[in-house]
C-alpha cells in the first residue's frame, strides 16, 4: 500500500510541475503513484509509509557502495561544521581533482561543476571553442543531460539533421546538432564526410545507460577514436553513468580506449549533486580564467560534495577488489534471472557490463535505439509493478539501466531472483 505516497503526490501536484522535480520520477513510463521515499541503508530503501525495497536505481547510479555509506556520511558532517557553501577555493578542490587524475591517467584538468548536465554542456563548448568548428554528432537513445544542444532528435532517418525534441531548443540550435545510430560506426563516417570540417566533437555514452544497457559493438570505440584523430575531432565520453562505476578509470579503463574530453556526474561526490569534465591539458586550458571559453558557478567544488567524493571515490581507489565483487554478483543475478525467464518462455534479451544490467523483452538482439524500442513496455508496465509489491524496486522505466551495489547481499540477490519467478507466476494467472 503506498497510501502516503498517495497523498503527498496529489499534494506535490499542485506546487510542482507533475509532481516531480525530474521526468523520470514520475511513473509515466509504468502508471501508478511515485513512491515517495524516507530513508535508505546499504540497499534497503524505505517509503513513508514503512516499506522496504531492495534498491536497484542507488540514485541512478552514485550509490556504488550503497546508500549512506558511513565514510560518505561522515565527510559530509565534518564538513558541513566549517560551512557548506564558501564560493571561493578550497583544499578540497584541489585534492579531488587530484584524485580523479590519479584513477583516470588520460585526465590532465579537471573542472569542478554541479551536475551532468552542466559537465557535458561545458564539454561541448570547450570543444567548439579549441577547434572553432560548430557541429557535434551524438547518437540516438543516449543522453547528455537537458541542455538544448543535446535535446535534438533525428529527422526522417537517423543521418538528417536533427530537430528539436523540445519546445523552447531554436532551430539554430538543432542545425548544429547531428544525429548518427549507436554501434554503427558507417552512420558516422557518413555524417563526418557529409560536414567535413565543420564537426568540432563527437559526444557519446561508452556504454550506453539511458537507452537500456547497451554495451559498445567490438570496434566502435576504437572506429570513432580513429574518425577523431583523423578529422581533429574532440571525442567526448559522457561517462555521468560508468565513471569510476565500470571500473576505477570508468568505461575508458575497461575498454581501453581513451576519449579526449570526459565527464563525470553524481558519483564524484557520493550522491550529493556535482559533475565535473577534464581531459587534455592543450583542451582543458582553453576554460577561463587560462582561456577564452566562458563556464562559471558559485557552487562548483562545493566543499560537501568534494569532502564526499573523496571519501567515496578515495575508497574505490584503495580497494580495487570492490570492481571484483561487483561484477560477481550482477553476473550471479543476471544468471538467475536468465533462468527464471527461460523457464517461464519469456522472448528477452539481456545486457550485462560490469555492475549495470538491463533486460529488454523483445526477440530481437538490441545494440541500438531502433532495437530497444522493441522492447514490450506494457509487459514491462505490469513485471514492474509485480516486483514493486515484492519489495524490488527497479528504475521505472524500460529504458534505464539497473545499478548494483556492493551492499547489496547474495540473500537479496536471491529474493530477487525469487521474486522475478512469483511475479511471472502471477502474470501468466492474469493473462
Amino acid at each position: 500500500m503506498l497510501l502516503k505516497s498517495e497523498y503527498l503526490y496529489e499534494r506535490a501536484r499542485k506546487f510542482i510541475p507533475g509532481g516531480v522535480n525530474s521526468p523520470a520520477r514520475a511513473f509515466k513510463s509504468v502508471g501508478g503513484v511515485p513512491v515517495f521515499f524516507k530513508k535508505a541503508k546499504g540497499s534497503i530503501i524505505t517509503d513513508e509509509d514503512g516499506n522496504t525495497y531492495i534498491d536497484y536505481v542507488g540514485s541512478w547510479g552514485p550509490m556504488i557502495l550503497g546508500h549512506a555509506y558511513p565514510p560518505v556520511v561522515k565527510a559530509v558532517q565534518d564538513a558541513s561544521f566549517n560551512s557548506t557553501s564558501f564560493g571561493a577555493p578550497t583544499v578540497a578542490e584541489i585534492e579531488m581533482a587530484e584524485l580523479v587524475q590519479q584513477m583516470v591517467p588520460n585526465v590532465d584538468k579537471v573542472r569542478m561543476v554541479n551536475s551532468g548536465t552542466e559537465a557535458c554542456m561545458s564539454a561541448v563548448r570547450v570543444a567548439r571553442g579549441y577547434t572553432g568548428k560548430d557541429k557535434i554528432i551524438k547518437f540516438e537513445g543516449n543522453y547528455h543531460g537537458h541542455a538544448d544542444s543535446f535535446l535534438i532528435k533525428a529527422g526522417s532517418g537517423a543521418l538528417t539533421l536533427g530537430k528539436p525534441s523540445s519546445p523552447g531548443v531554436t532551430k539554430g540550435t538543432a542545425k548544429d546538432t547531428l544525429n548518427a545510430d549507436y554501434n554503427d560506426i558507417e552512420s558516422v563516417e557518413k555524417l563526418v564526410k557529409e560536414n567535413e570540417g565543420n564537426v568540432a566533437a563527437i559526444i557519446l555514452e561508452p556504454v550506453a545507460g539511458n537507452m537500456g544497457c547497451i554495451p559498445p559493438n567490438p570496434g566502435f570505440l576504437e572506429g570513432l577514436r580513429e574518425l577523431c584523430d583523423e578529422h581533429d575531432i574532440v571525442l567526448i565520453f559522457d561517462e555521468v553513468m560508468t565513471g569510476f562505476r565500470l571500473s576505477r578509470g570508468g568505461a575508458q579503463e575497461r575498454f581501453n580506449v581513451w576519449a579526449d574530453l570526459v565527464t563525470f556526474g553524481k558519483i564524484i561526490g557520493g550522491g550529493l549533486p556535482v559533475g565535473a569534465y577534464g581531459g587534455k591539458q592543450e583542451i582543458m586550458d582553453m576554460v577561463a580564467p587560462d582561456g577564452p571559453v566562458y563556464q562559471a558557478g558559485t557552487l562548483s567544488g562545493n566543499p560537501l560534495a568534494m569532502s564526499a567524493g573523496k571519501a567515496l571515490l578515495g575508497m574505490l581507489d584503495r580497494h580495487p577488489e570492490y570492481y571484483v565483487e561487483l561484477e560477481e554478483k550482477t553476473e550471479y543475478l543476471k544468471k538467475g534471472l536468465a533462468e527464471v525467464l527461460k523457464k517461464h518462455d519469456i522472448d528477452y534479451h539481456m545486457h550485462q557490463v560490469g555492475s549495470m544490467l538491463s533486460i529488454f523483452f523483445t526477440d530481437k538482439v538490441v545494440t541500438n535505439f531502433e532495437t530497444a524500442n522493441t522492447t514490450d513496455q506494457k509487459f514491462f508496465s505490469q513485471l514492474y509493478h509485480q516486483l514493486l509489491k515484492r519489495g524490488i524496486y527497479l528504475p521505472p522505466s524500460p529504458f534505464e539501466s539497473w545499478f548494483l551495489s556492493k551492499s547489496l547481499t547474495y540473500d537479496m540477490l536471491d529474493k530477487t531472483i525469487v521474486a522475478m519467478d512469483e511475479s511471472l507466476d502471477e502474470l501468466a494467472k492474469q493473462a
